[in-house]
């Protein structure tokens, strides 16, 4: 078994990788960063949803790369992007059901991370789902700093005191290439999207408040060099972006490599990889080196997909080291090689580690609650409705009625918002929802909705509505009648909790049409009106009339930057989550009868579009619930294509 050194205790026999070049007077170091991001709770390799092995996920599949780098290059520092603590039911189960706190036992996130001795941890949006108190609590029990140089405490008026750590200066012996031991001070920064004031508003407004990531950065960077720090590495949870700088961005990763002073950044957020082909064309980047102006860059994708590692040359300057030289690149957990799929193998140290936590969570998301006469799935979810998103959508609403009821609000009509969370796109081929007829268990139930979001309901008018299915329409492609080329109905780029689904109300989306909003929820194109024939209880729509809307915490208070919905416009809001309300649900009603009113319809197409709908390969038992698709072969990454009929793509079953 491979024991893990702490950074500092070094051994001089390691094998290094010497530098070319002459021999000079300046002293050499090869250094690496690895870096985990997003890992929500997907520890272990298991798939707690489907309730089977998941060989392509899990930081116990991460562990033995970062126990093989660190055995090849003992100068290591390994750092944790974000988004940690929330994501799978063993998420759920260790705040929910276990609790945490002083008198539990040790978060297993906390404990794994520990045993794997990181240098530090960053924090993510998700990490404030559960709340201040579920937070410090869980990051109570970290043996290394946890860092947010964004986030500030509101104190009587006061804004100005960071509620975490900024950044932490690591003191550390490094080994060259002939065995001399050299100090070193590595900067660690961290940094995190300042919309969690909107995704968690309920939970932090008043509390604490956020600042740009970049105009932080170059705050604490000359503050982190007055305290010696030799080498800075910006760890920021936030993706990339091909678009200009303005201020406040989501994404603005490759920005900090615009600051003098930081000298690599470690990237997540978007559940994506970089360096990769997703990201050709990137400004200053460059994808053989991993680098974007010229400085190393890394993202590890997500789940514990792959370990990011940066690779540093060093030499002595006076008394403090520069960088010479350096490489971005990401070694993923499993891979196809000469035809078949190549998987790292657990770490038993970690999966022991686990057991305890990992059973628990098996007892929990086993644990029924009612039952269902017929299959409820999500692989067809953009072409109507689906049953699995029809029963969120009642039980939202059976939820938000008992809530109403007596108040100024309880005459108004209720609709329900719901999004196909697990509906295929980046996160792969098995990404879906498929619950078989009899018994609805717990990890069902979270396999329908998969998020800890609390209960919210707006109130709207007519006219405000139509605009939320606008928007959501973005997440299907804009589709050129003239081309003959084959075109996809769904835009992979949008991912899948973007496309509400408003129950209560019928409409048809015509993909002709160019977006009415773009992203940021502006009025992009005011002739377009994706969205047609919206009725209500069989007639047009009054869009001066008032409705209630339920949805989540993270949609209510602008999550999305959907227009009409930031925060102003909510009449309620639950301290339960959905997941809580749909479990309630489906234990009142016992056995529940899988249907859908078919709330939408994608409006037909001239004959002879070339269009392409791509699902799982399991969609093809299931083709006589779409009259309009035929099986037209494997896609790619796993997926299978089907070939839609465009005159018959608004035809129900």
């Amino acid at each position: 078994m491979i024991r893990l050194s702490r950074p500092g205790a070094l051994m001089a026999g390691a094998l290094f990788l010497a530098l070319a070049g002459p021999v000079s007077a300046q002293e050499k170091v090869d250094l690496q960063v690895l870096s985990t991001t997003d890992l929500h709770m997907y520890l272990e390799d298991y798939d707690y949803y489907g309730d089977h092995k998941d060989t392509g996920v899990g930081l116990v599949r991460v562990a033995p790369l970062i126990r093989a780098a660190r055995e090849a290059n003992p100068n290591t520092i390994l750092v944790d992007n974000g988004d940690l603590i929330q994501g799978t039911p063993m998420g759920d189960w260790v705040v929910r059901e276990r609790g945490v706190g002083k008198d539990k036992p040790l978060h297993p996130a906390m404990a794994t991370m520990n045993l794997l001795h990181y240098d530090a941890a960053i924090l993510g949006n998700h990490e404030f789902n559960y709340g201040l108190e579920v937070l410090h609590n869980v990051y109570g029990g970290a043996q290394f700093p946890v860092l947010s140089g964004n986030v500030f405490k509101v104190d009587g008026g006061r804004n100005d005191e960071l509620m975490f750590k900024p950044y932490a200066i690591l003191d550390r012996t490094v080994v060259d290439a002939k065995g001399a031991k050299h100090k070193i001070k590595v900067g660690i920064l961290g940094l995190l999207p300042p919309q969690i004031m909107i995704w968690d508003k309920d939970k932090l407004e008043g509390r604490v408040t956020t600042r740009d990531m970049i105009d932080m950065a170059k705050v604490h960077v000359p503050e982190m060099k007055k305290q010696g720090a030799d080498i800075i590495i910006a760890v920021a949870h936030s993706g990339l972006t091909f678009l200009n700088r303005e201020g406040g961005e989501e994404n603005a990763a490759n920005y900090l490599t615009e600051i003098e002073g930081v000298d690599a950044v470690v990237s997540g957020h978007s559940h994506r990889v970089f360096p990769s082909k997703e990201y050709e064309g990137l400004p200053k980047s460059d994808l053989k080196q991993g680098t974007v102006n010229g400085k190393p860059v890394v993202m590890a994708g997500y789940y514990g997909s792959h370990l990011g590692v940066i690779t540093f040359q060093l030499e002595t300057v006076g008394k403090g080291w520069k960088v010479t030289g350096g490489k971005g690149e990401v070694r993923p957990i499993q891979e196809r090689q000469d035809g078949k799929t190549v998987n790292v193998e657990p770490d038993a140290e970690v999966a022991s580690l686990l057991a305890p936590s990992h059973e628990g969570t098996l007892s929990y998301v086993r644990r029924p609650v009612g039952k269902t006469t017929g299959r409820i799935h999500s692989y067809f979810s953009f072409l109507g409705d689906s049953a699995g998103v029809e029963l969120v959508a009642e039980a939202q609403r059976a939820y938000v009625a008992r809530a109403l009821a007596g108040t100024e609000n309880a005459s108004l009509p209720i609709l329900s918002a719901v999004a196909p969370f697990k509906s295929g796109g980046r996160p792969g081929a098995k990404f879906y929802t498929d619950i078989p007829a009899g018994e609805i268990a717990i990890r069902n139930v979270a396999d329908l909705y998969l998020y800890p979001n609390q209960i919210a309901a707006v109130k709207l008018t007519g006219g405000q509505v139509k605009d939320w299915l606008e928007m959501a329409s973005r997440a299907l492609s804009v589709i050129d009648v003239k081309s003959k080329v084959q075109q996809p109905l769904v835009n992979v780029k949008v991912p899948a909790y973007v496309f509400d689904i408003i129950d209560g109300i019928t409409y048809s989306i015509d993909v002709t049409q160019p977006e009415r909003f773009d992203r940021d929820g502006k009025l992009a194109d005011d002739k377009a009106h994706r969205v047609k024939d919206v009725m209500f209880q069989g007639k047009p729509i009054d869009e001066k009339q008032e409705f209630i809307v339920v949805t989540n915490n993270y949609r209510a208070n602008g999550g999305g930057s959907y227009p009409g919905l930031d925060g102003t416009t909510v009449i309620y809001q639950s301290p339960d989550t959905v997941q809580s309300a749909i479990i309630e649900y489906i234990r009142a009603k016992g056995v529940v009868e899988p249907s859908t009113d078919h709330s939408f319809r994608i409006a037909p197409l001239p004959a002879g579009v070339n269009l392409v709908y791509e699902s799982s390969p399991l969609a093809q038992e299931l083709l006589s619930e779409q009259p309009a698709l035929s099986y037209e072969g494997p896609g790619e990454n796993g997926f299978a294509r089907f070939r839609i009929d465009p005159v018959k793509i608004g035809v129900k079953p």
